[in-house]
């Protein structure tokens, strides 16, 4: 299929060796967005693309694994095929291969029985396997040998292939807490703004949160602050290309002051501005601003 139809209804059949990647191909397909089912018995494709090709655009992204874990229902995988090229309907078949000697290792890592030799020797399983999958292979659109594959190479294979590479980036939350409360679990980077000049002690200030204009204003203008933003944009906006290099999907930036209520709203929601203005994908969530004693709050989008 030609890339420039890269948003288009895509119907992937993943399959191949046992140990060959077929599990973190999936998963990569999934943070690209598409529907997985694992182990689907090859009689039910084709009705199951019928469905998924007249869903109106409910499902346009759509990833089967099928495998010998299907025992004698792989027999009729090849058939099966053959039908879906009779009757023209669309499918991409990605084949994950490896080395017999990386396969071998692999279980051997894992501890795990092959499939097809669940009481003899692993090596005997993989030739059996690789002898029934054969005339599999030679139908495959793509294969992807993973013998000597890292990771992230894996995945920029997946994304080359199945995603949008000029156009992938990484999901970004940005989040605000309060230290008092506890660290966010999940995040990657935390921030410690309890330096910026601390609304909590201006009276007219103390119960408005970091959202509200006058608080926002009290802490803009400090040069503490000004050069603070200035500094944290340049390391984020060089540090976001670097994870997305290294196969990152998810990166959580935890902005916390002593109660989370106005000093890391403010920074959070600038933080969150500059993304978006950026052209990134962002989200923004004040963990612990309902927490404070809060009279005076100004709702704000939360997805950029």
């Amino acid at each position: 299929m030609d890339n420039d139809n890269q948003n288009a209804y895509r119907f992937v059949i993943v399959t191949g060796m046992s140990g060959g990647g077929k599990t973190q191909a999936c998963r990569h397909l999934e943070d690209l967005g598409f529907f997985c089912i694992d182990n689907l018995p090859p009689v039910f494709i084709p009705k199951f693309a019928e469905l998924c090709a007249h869903s109106a655009g409910h499902i346009s992204k759509v990833v089967l694994v099928v495998d010998t874990r299907s025992r004698e229902f792989f027999d009729t995988f090849i058939h099966v095929l053959e039908e879906m090229d009779a009757t023209e309907q669309k499918y991409e078949l990605l084949f994950m291969d490896a080395s017999d000697a990386a396969i071998i290792r692999r279980y051997k890592e894992t501890r795990r029985r092959h499939p097809m030799a669940p009481s003899s020797r692993i090596s005997d399983g993989v030739k059996r396997e690789r002898e029934r999958l054969a005339p599999v292979r030679e139908r495959a659109t793509y294969i992807i040998d993973t013998s000597d594959l890292k990771k992230v190479e894996l995945k920029n294979k997946i994304i080359r292939l199945f995603g949008n590479p000029d156009g992938f980036t990484i999901g970004i939350n940005v989040v605000s807490f309060g230290f008092k409360f506890g660290r966010p679990m999940d995040a990657d980077m935390v921030m410690d703004v309890r330096f910026l000049p601390n609304p909590f002690y201006v009276d007219s200030l103390k119960k408005k949160s970091g959202t509200v204009p006058e608080v926002a204003e009290y802490i803009a203008k400090s040069p503490v602050t000004q050069e603070f933003e200035e500094k944290l944009d340049d390391l984020i906006t060089f540090l976001i290309p670097q994870y997305v290099k290294e196969g990152k999907t998810q990166l959580v930036i935890a902005i916390g002051c002593t109660g989370g209520m106005h000093r890391s709203v403010f920074i959070a929601k600038h933080l969150f501005d500059m993304l978006g203005a950026r052209g990134y994908q962002a989200t923004l969530e004040h963990r612990d601003l309902m927490k404070n004693d809060v009279q005076e709050h100004l709702k704000e989008s939360k997805l950029g």
